[in-house]
């Protein structure tokens, strides 16, 4: 939430509590009844904030996600490289690719795509 929507609801609740305690006060034996004109003026702008407030901020797009995935590994981790189970080419990094929340690899030599698995370490 940006921070000038933040203010404008704080400032919003501010209005409408005080607004309404005019108006509550403007019913007690020393009240006046101008204060039911200030606490409804105060009221109106409370909410008008609320609405600016809501549209501060542009709708945010439903487009492509960039997740990046970092790995720690611990200093006594040696790395294979990876090859197509097809033809046995050796495959980049570039080759992976995230689809549906699965590492899936196509081979650039032979265009076999399949997803990767992680065998057991035991």
């Amino acid at each position: 939430m940006r921070a000038g929507r933040i203010i404008a609801f704080i400032t919003a609740a501010v209005f409408i509590i005080f607004g309404f305690l005019f108006i509550l006060g403007a019913f007690s034996p020393e009240g006046s009844p101008s204060w039911i004109f200030v606490g409804i003026v105060g009221m109106v702008i409370g909410f008008v904030l609320i609405f600016v407030g809501t549209k501060l901020s542009p709708p945010q797009k439903a487009g492509d996600q960039v997740v990046n995935l970092q790995v720690d590994l611990p200093s006594d981790v040696s790395m294979d490289t990876i090859k197509c189970k097809s033809c046995g080419a050796p495959l980049k990094a570039e080759d992976i690719k995230m689809v549906a929340g699965a590492p899936v690899v196509e081979c650039p030599n032979c265009g076999t795509t399949y997803q990767l698995t992680e065998e057991p370490k035991w």
